[in-house]
């Protein structure tokens, strides 16, 4: 894929959300990651918005989902390894590191 084509202005889901994609369930500064839910293709603020918004819980991606996280920054496309790096390798914002808390919700084991 080409570096354009990883930068879309790709809707965010959420409940609350500003224009960084932070929502009323984790709003600091850190909080612009967006994860894909694997069921719907879609990327959400959050698991518990996506679990408000839709009729199925949020799925994890596998391990071979290309770009499994956006950036509510810049809008880029992610790898897993991108963004466990802790920051956008592109616009340099960064990430919160409580966020793997709960990457067992938003990544299936098998890296």
């Amino acid at each position: 894929m080409q570096e354009t084509d990883k930068k879309q202005h790709i809707k965010i889901h959420g409940v609350g959300l500003d224009k960084e994609g932070r929502c009323k369930h984790y709003h600091t500064s850190l909080d612009i990651a967006a994860l894909l839910c694997a069921q719907c293709r879609k990327y959400y603020a959050c698991y518990s918005c996506h679990d408000e918004i839709e009729d199925h819980p949020f799925a994890a991606t596998a391990p071979e989902e290309e770009y499994p996280v956006l950036c509510g920054n810049c809008r880029r496309k992610l790898t897993r390894k991108e963004y466990k790096q802790g920051s956008c390798p592109y616009c340099h914002a960064g990430f919160n590191p409580r966020c793997s808390l709960h990457e067992n919700i938003y990544f299936s084991c098998g890296e």
